[in-house]
């Protein structure tokens, strides 16, 4: 989905690809900043830059990722470079955050958007990538960490607690969950869970970024107090057995055990057949909902079936 409210026009960045695409035709390289002739043309807004030498460039040091993942899908680009990454200018950049001129090293221009290609370039020998300098979005912190949060959101190496940060990051920077949901294109139910999860204790993190925690589990889990959240997982792992047939037999009648009304589960397998038997299609459904559904009721479902 499309993130609302941007100020900065990604389309433009990606709407040529392949045979179409700008990157990698023959285009005169970048001159290095230290050789810069005095005549030579300053950048400006929305220029693509070609072959920009990779150590003229420095990954985003404001990056939400922890770690980029395995590179290994990205080899190619030593041959090929489908898609420019984005720039902000070094001056830009140090507007907005002057403590980092040191981390900056002599770098020129910060990738804002491509923090993967450029590791790739690093790992796999390329020397230059086409990137295009965006400056616009260098107009606030919140900008730039939405640019860089927008790019990352749903992949499938882009952790969950990683979002669960980057999203606590821009409601940070925008002064509220509503500001974040809308700038990010999504609900506000969907900002509020993924802010639950930095709420786990550090083993349910660690277990959730394992893939042992469910994602669903997780934030239930959260809502539970942080020194019972470790017992009432490995409760829910290891439910109490059920009580043998002498035990069953020799139990007095008022300490039988009531039959639990159906869970959640239970309830949802239960519609879900009965929808198979109604062969009911998704616009059959969806007016069924409008129709049996409060609006309340009908954005719970739209932040529950969002978060699936």
């Amino acid at each position: 989905m499309a993130p609302k409210g941007g100020r900065a026009n990604f389309a433009s960045l990606v709407g040529a690809v392949g045979d179409n695409s700008p990157v990698d035709r023959k285009r005169t390289p970048t001159t290095p900043a230290s050789s810069t002739p005095a005549s030579a043309p300053v950048p400006v807004e929305g220029q693509l830059l070609a072959d920009v030498p990779v150590d003229q460039l420095i990954a985003n040091p404001r990056n939400p990722r922890d770690e980029l993942g395995d590179l290994s899908d990205l080899a190619t680009i030593v041959d090929r470079q489908l898609q420019p990454g984005t720039v902000v200018s070094r001056s830009a950049w140090l507007k907005l955050w002057p403590d980092d001129a040191d981390d900056l090293g002599q770098a020129q221009y910060i990738v804002v958007n491509g923090n993967r290609r450029l590791a790739a370039a690093q790992k796999y020998g390329r020397p230059g990538l086409d990137v295009v300098l965006r400056d616009s979005i260098a107009v606030d912190k919140g900008e730039i960490l939405w640019a860089a949060t927008s790019e990352n959101i749903d992949r499938r190496d882009f952790d969950v607690l990683e979002e669960a940060k980057a999203v606590e990051l821009m409601v940070a920077e925008f002064g509220s969950a509503d500001a974040a949901a809308h700038k990010l294109g999504r609900s506000k139910g969907w900002v509020s869970q993924r802010r639950a999860l930095l709420k786990l204790a550090p083993e349910l993190q660690a277990a959730l970024r394992a893939g042992d925690l469910a994602v669903r589990q997780a934030r239930s889990l959260a809502r539970v107090p942080l020194e019972e959240q470790v017992a009432a997982w490995q409760a829910a792992q290891n439910p109490d057995p059920a009580p043998t047939t002498d035990q069953a037999d020799t139990a007095e009648p008022d300490q039988q055990p009531e039959k639990d009304p159906a869970g959640p589960l239970e309830a949802a397998d239960k519609i879900a057949q009965a929808l198979k038997r109604l062969r009911a299609d998704p616009d059959v459904l969806a007016a069924a909902v409008r129709k049996h559904f409060t609006d309340d009721e009908r954005r719970k479902l739209i932040d529950a079936l969002e978060l699936l």
